[in-house]
């Protein structure tokens, strides 16, 4: 199974009073090979071959328009980071274990520690970025939104070297 971009979407309200401020929340996640094998097995091993830290890159642009397509917002390009470490944390692994090898999720320096595999793998490998717009940009009428989302990283311990590329589903928006 190959890694690929899934679940984008552009989340909004349908309408807009010109004056407003427009909030347009996109969501997307990479499911497959790599989110599959980042698992405290491999973080184990990678801990020992002193590959603790995996940083990933991705970013977000929307525009608006057919032909003619206008930037909407500032593009969003951003990273997260997983630290991989030794723990004494009874929540965060099993006590009867021989090795206690967790995970620590930064975004843009904000640390973040789940507490299941699962969460972990949630925390690093689903995205959500807002874009604001000010109304008064685009005018009134129907405006098509559409965009387009990345992901890479480069090769680690048990992750091979990706970049990832998805497109925004089309929508739109009303300004009154």
């Amino acid at each position: 199974m190959t890694d690929a971009i899934r679940d984008v979407a552009v989340v909004s309200d349908a309408e807009y009073g010109a004056s407003d401020d427009i909030s347009l929340k996109v969501r997307f996640s990479v499911q497959g090979a790599s989110r599959n094998a980042f698992n405290e097995t491999n973080w184990t091993k990678a801990y020992d071959a002193n590959d603790v830290a995996i940083k990933i890159r991705y970013g977000v642009r929307l525009w608006t328009g057919g032909l003619r397509k206008k930037t909407l917002g500032k593009q969003i390009e951003s990273y997260k980071k997983a630290a991989i470490f030794w723990t004494r944390n009874p929540k965060l692994v099993n006590a009867v274990k021989e090795r206690r090898i967790w995970v620590q999720v930064a975004r843009n320096f904000t640390p973040i520690i789940r507490l299941s595999e699962g969460e972990v793998r949630s925390e690093l490998f689903d995205f959500e970025e807002t874009i604001t717009v000010r109304s008064g940009e685009l005018g009134p009428g129907t405006h098509p939104i559409g965009g387009e989302v990345y992901v890479s990283w480069q090769k680690h311990h048990f992750l091979e070297r990706v970049s990832l590329k998805g497109s925004i589903p089309d929508s739109t928006i009303t300004i009154n």
